[in-house]
Parts: C-alpha cells; structure tokens; sequence
C-alpha cells in the first residue's frame, strides 16, 4: 500500500535523557536525506540499512541537534514501509524542533496508533496482533505483559488458525455425508 510519510515521537512526553523521533512511508530516506549531516559536515544520500549514523539535525543553516539516525528499508520493517528513527537529546525542545522540520519537509504528523494500523494494513500483523501491542503498553504486571507478548508473537492467531483448519475438515466431512 502507498501512503504518506509520517511522522511521530516515540517516547513518553517530558523529560529524558533520550528522546526518539520516527518517520515511515515512501519519503523517509529522502526527508531524512534533507535533514540530516553527518560527522564530516556531508549531506547523506544513503545510509547503511539499520545501522546508527553519528551527525546533526538541521533546519536550513541552523543546527537542531545532536542524534543518531537509523534508517530501514522496506519492506523488513514494522510497518513495511522505509522508517527512520532519529535519537536525539530527550526533553520537549528538541523534540517539537525534529518534528517541525520533519513537517517542513513533507511528513504529517502521525495519529495514535498509525505505526501499528500501517503494520496491520501491510500484512505485518493480524489483528489479534495489532490490538495486543497496546496491551504491552499499557500493562502492569510482568504477567499481563508476558501474555500481551505472546499474543503479539501469534500465539493466539496459531490457535484460531488451527481451529478453523479442524472446522473446516468437520465441514467437509459434513459435506461429502
């Protein structure tokens, strides 16, 4: 599926040692492209896939920040799109920066949850999978957590398919009698 490139902050709000910025869709390597000088003072046209690369944020001339860049390619990422992740200095500031000139430069801001629905919508995940994401976030006990994560890694949705295999060869049977 081809959509627009988005945007998002992909770690809790205020402050931090470490704040994490990701973008995913078709223009993620060139908007990252754009933004982005690394040690030497280079533009970077390519990056090495998965692989954090030392440089600069910038916005025009000015200096944004200090981060590591990750870029992925597709389809061997979680949405299956090409994603970047920006790690920079953690705290609103710098934060809000990368992400307004993330805008600038052709992303949209990602809504609640878009990362996950673009995962499930590339055939990613299955909904089962997609839904227990959330449960992972929102756990409070290493139990509920353990539980999300397995249903997360298909151990439901192995179930329902093994399920619907037996189904489906009662009904056969049901058929042919």
């Amino acid at each position: 599926m081809s959509y627009d490139t988005i945007v998002g902050i992909s770690t809790p709000p205020g402050e931090g040692a470490i704040g994490i910025v990701r973008m995913s869709g078709e223009k993620a390597l060139e908007i990252i492209s754009a933004l982005f000088i690394d040690k030497n003072n280079n533009r970077v046209s390519s990056f090495e896939n998965r692989k954090l690369t030392y440089g600069m944020i910038v916005d025009g001339e000015n200096v944004i920040d200090e981060v590591l860049v990750a870029c992925m390619k597709a389809p061997h990422t979680f949405t299956r799109e090409d994603v970047v992740e920006i790690n920079c200095h953690g705290g609103v500031v710098p934060i809000r920066r990368i992400v307004e000139a993330a805008l600038k430069h052709g992303c949209r801001m990602a809504e609640p949850g878009e990362f996950t629905k673009r995962a499930f919508l590339n055939g990613r995940l299955d909904l089962a999978q997609a839904e227990s994401i959330m449960d992972m976030i929102g756990a409070k006990t290493a139990k509920g957590f353990d539980v999300a994560f397995q249903q997360m890694e298909g151990v439901l949705s192995k179930k329902v398919r093994e399920i619907r295999e037996k189904l489906l060869k009662i009904l056969a049977h049901v058929e042919v009698n």
